[in-house]
């Protein structure tokens, strides 16, 4: 299992790192050419197709990885489930279309939004096709696709942009990653549905599925509902200021995020009935992605400034506060995750859905409060809610698998020290040397010797961990 999960995460990594780099820079290079209104424009209608897709998606995906076995009838009767529900959410979109864009003052949004909803139908096959590869934990196919379909879209992108089609460059590159990734993996994985269905299946799928997609709606209603207020309350300007804010910890959180997700759901299922072995695995998990993941922000919260000037230019400089306290929100990641898939995998969906009504319910209420003191107050108040959110899913796995949020703080406290000490060092560096990229360079390297020597110093269990797995990868 050790190794399953180990070649698991190195592809769902490699999948989710080498996707998100490609479509970092293809977006590094459409900031340059768009403006932040149009970037704010496409970001603000892609959040309409984010929360359909939790419809079409999220629920039997979920619900075929955790089962523990699954054959033909039930892949197919997943497929046609959401399959039907692409249809319903179209029309729905597609009629919808010109009432959102009047409510944001956008015509614009009528045409776009009716051709990304297209990509709902890629959606439901593609979802499909990812429970496959998960079931069997050949992410290595995933990451060939996921590359192939981010590269084809970004020269799709770039090449529209260059030649003056503004936000539909944009619009397009999003629409083609999902088309190509259904293509791909259309060849990669050898699943086809077959023409059957069965209703038992389908309701056994569903009682567990829904409450899953229940909270996946949730939890995208809530993350996309800052963009929805700023775009409405403010403007496509802050909206675009906000997404490129939001873009660079994103990166991080969601790759690192993804990847442990993605592959800790099958590997935690299939030790469910060994509750020490799975309580292990949920520590082991927390304790080494918080050790990566702390560094990578409170790195980003230091090198904010220089870094967005040279890559976006000065007319994202408004963007740095937000991303600096975006970087707070994302840290505690790891957190949320391990103990949310470990609640998963031991078949408690209700449980699942209850954390996230009482956390939005949290969230909301901040949000509402916030929105009078502006948008930077917005997201401030994000960053606390968000930490407050580990204590509130942390909770059921105290009596699930005897792992306190007490204990899960305590073994994580080690790296968010060093990681608090690490961007003190690095930020200083800026109020000694000048020049935009030397500046960037010599931080970069300042955190790095730093997070990294002060581990060595102080044989951190994850830096140990992580050393002594190296090693033993060796051939």
């Amino acid at each position: 299992m050790k190794k399953k999960v180990l070649s698991g995460l190195f592809w769902k990594a490699m999948e989710n790192g080498g996707t998100q780099g490609i479509q970092f820079l293809v977006s590094v290079l459409l900031a340059r050419m768009l403006t932040p209104s149009e970037s704010g424009e496409v970001m603000l209608i892609m959040i309409f197709i984010s929360i359909g897709n939790v419809f079409v998606q999220s629920g039997v995906n979920t619900a075929l990885i955790q089962k523990y076995r699954v054959d033909e009838t039930d892949y197919s009767s997943a497929f046609y489930i959401s399959a039907a529900i692409a249809v319903i959410l179209y029309g729905v979109l597609f009629f919808c279309a010109p009432a959102i864009g009047t409510f944001y003052g956008q015509p614009v949004f009528s045409p776009v939004l009716r051709i990304l909803a297209v990509t709902l139908f890629f959606g439901a096959v593609t979802s499909i096709q990812s429970a496959v590869v998960a079931r069997n934990m050949e992410f290595r196919k995933l990451c060939m696709a996921s590359l192939l379909a981010a590269s084809g879209s970004g020269v799709i992108g770039v090449v529209m942009a260059a030649n003056g089609f503004g936000l539909w460059s944009l619009a397009m590159q999003q629409f083609f990653y999902s088309f190509f990734l259904m293509v791909v993996l259309g060849v990669l994985v050898k699943w086809r549905p077959k023409l059957i269905f069965s209703m038992d299946r389908a309701k056994g799928l569903f009682s567990y599925g829904w409450k899953i997609l229940c909270s996946g709606l949730i939890d995208t209603v809530f993350t996309n509902l800052y963009g929805l207020v700023i775009g409405k309350q403010y403007s496509s300007y802050m909206m675009g200021q906000y997404t490129r804010g939001n873009q660079f910890p994103a990166l991080i959180a969601n790759n690192l995020g993804a990847a442990i997700q993605s592959v800790m759901l099958p590997a935690f299922s299939a030790c469910q009935d060994d509750k020490e072995r799975l309580k292990s695995m949920v520590r082991r998990s927390i304790v080494t992605s918080s050790y990566l993941v702390f560094p990578m922000m409170a790195g980003l919260i230091a090198v904010a400034e220089p870094m967005v000037k040279l890559l976006l230019t000065d007319r994202y400089l408004p963007s740095v506060p937000m991303l600096r306290l975006l970087c707070v929100a994302y840290a505690t990641w790891p957190l949320h995750v391990a103990n949310l898939q470990a609640i998963n995998a031991l078949g408690r969906s209700e449980i699942f859905l209850k954390l996230e009504v009482v956390k939005k319910c949290v969230s909301v209420i901040a949000l509402i409060i916030s929105i009078p003191f502006g948008i930077y107050a917005m997201v401030g108040l994000r960053a606390v809610t968000d930490f407050v959110c580990t204590f509130i899913n942390a909770y059921p796995n105290k009596k699930l698998l005897d792992y306190s949020f007490s204990q899960q703080w305590r073994d994580v406290f080690p790296s968010l020290i060093l990681s608090a000490i690490m961007c003190a060092a690095a930020y200083g560096v800026q109020y000694i040397i000048e020049g935009t990229l030397l500046t960037l360079l010599v931080q970069i390297l300042v955190g790095i010797l730093v997070y990294g020597g002060l581990s060595w110093l102080f044989k951190l269990e994850s830096f140990v961990y992580l050393c002594t797995t190296v090693k033993n990868l060796k051939p």
